[in-house]
């Protein structure tokens, strides 16, 4: 559930806040009465394994590289003259 703190409180408690945030809590902030923010924590990095990056790569289709350079010459404006 969010919680909802005014602009004062964000300004007087702001080291309170953030580790409310950081430990999970989102926040809404108002002024005035009025909800003009969100807080809330930022996801944290996702470690991925080497050998499941290796996988998906092995099953991934094959690229042209013929067929790709002709798609891209199709679209992409080769001269220097802008």
């Amino acid at each position: 559930m969010n919680k909802t703190i005014t602009q004062r409180e964000l300004r007087n408690n702001s080291g309170a806040v953030l580790r409310e945030v950081q430990a999970g809590q989102t926040m809404i902030v108002t002024r005035n009465g009025m909800p003009v923010a969100e807080l809330r924590p930022v996801p944290g990095r996702r470690f991925v394994p080497r050998a499941a990056i290796a996988e998906a790569a092995r099953r991934a289709p094959r690229i042209d590289a013929a067929r790709l350079r002709s798609d891209l010459d199709a679209v992409v404006d080769q001269s220097i003259d802008a």
